[in-house]
């Protein structure tokens, strides 16, 4: 009898076009909340803004989860409630672990905005275990040279979190994780790393996977089984999985293994019980469906 196949469902993302700049998202999806304990995956760019452009993502609230911003071109300025100041460059991994709550912005800072950038790049959340859902938050920068990688074939992998491939990543963890980025030249193969439940998310070129295809910003939901990785071009893939962690509830930003705390998140932001963010205290993104007329905002992703 044949076993099944490799790829057990391909996600093509929904993609919100905010006018030269596409956004998207592959899970959540109907079918498959989450791959290991990751519970959301979007792609946004690549862009060019001119003059004058970027974005203008305001403050708003997170709990129960922690986000990953990575780059692969340009910057971001972050700032949160904790006072954490940085900008995002390529190549680095910025962990803000939300807890049991946590206010952060995102903007194009004013010196970059006058002149025109590029930028692409990719922004994860995973679920925290429940013993961890109400920590406190916190933000861990790893700088793109403490990233480990190597040169396997035809394939430079880095490792952003977990262990594959033969390294470690430094960046912290609250549960078998896995985020890794591969490069690899048109022909080359390389061992898919082992993990309970993974995923394939091709960024940039066309892949097969055990000889099916696993086509541009498709995300391929693998088969334990699932063996090697090929490039039929030169691709780009991001490589994410782990241990899955149970049900969890997703309501706007927020993520928790219970409704009721997020219907609590829920009131506490429109009640400004949520920390503010220091230097980026003027505006706010309101609970969306708010229905008071003063607080009617549009999703994260129409800030640009």
């Amino acid at each position: 009898m044949a076993g099944e196949p490799s790829i057990l469902k391909s996600i093509s993302p929904h993609v919100k076009d905010l006018g030269g700049f596409s956004v998207r998202r592959s899970i959540p999806r109907v079918g498959t909340k989450s791959i290991g304990p990751w519970v959301f995956f979007d792609h946004f760019g690549p862009a060019e803004f001119s003059s004058g452009e970027g974005i203008n993502v305001r403050p708003h609230p997170h709990i129960g989860l922690a986000t990953v911003s990575y780059l692969f071109d340009g910057e971001i300025h972050h700032r949160d409630s904790l006072g954490s100041d940085i900008l995002i460059h390529p190549g680095a991994i910025n962990l803000m672990v939300a807890g049991r709550g946590i206010t952060h912005s995102e903007r194009t800072r004013k010196e970059l905005r006058a002149k025109g950038y590029k930028l692409h790049g990719l922004q994860l959340w995973h679920a925290l275990p429940e013993e961890d859902e109400e920590i406190d938050p916190a933000f861990y920068h790893t700088p793109a040279r403490d990233i480990p990688e190597k040169q396997i074939g035809q394939a430079k992998v880095r490792v952003m979190m977990g262990h594959a491939f033969g390294l470690s990543s430094p960046v912290k963890t609250f549960s078998p994780i896995l985020y890794a980025e591969v490069d690899m030249e048109s022909g080359a193969e390389l061992r898919i790393p082992n993990a309970e439940e993974i995923g394939v998310y091709v960024v940039k070129g066309q892949a097969l996977i055990d000889g099916e295809d696993s086509p541009l910003f498709t995300m391929s939901v693998l088969s334990p089984d699932a063996k090697s990785l090929s490039a039929k071009t030169n691709v780009r893939l991001a490589i994410i999985g782990g241990a899955p962690l149970g049900k969890r509830y997703i309501d706007w930003n927020f993520v928790s293994s219970r409704r009721d705390r997020i219907e609590k998140a829920k009131e506490d932001w429109k009640a400004g019980r949520f920390d503010l963010v220091p230097g980026d205290s003027e505006e706010f993104i309101p609970l969306p469906n708010d229905t008071n007329p003063e607080n009617q905002g549009r999703p994260i992703y129409d800030q640009i």
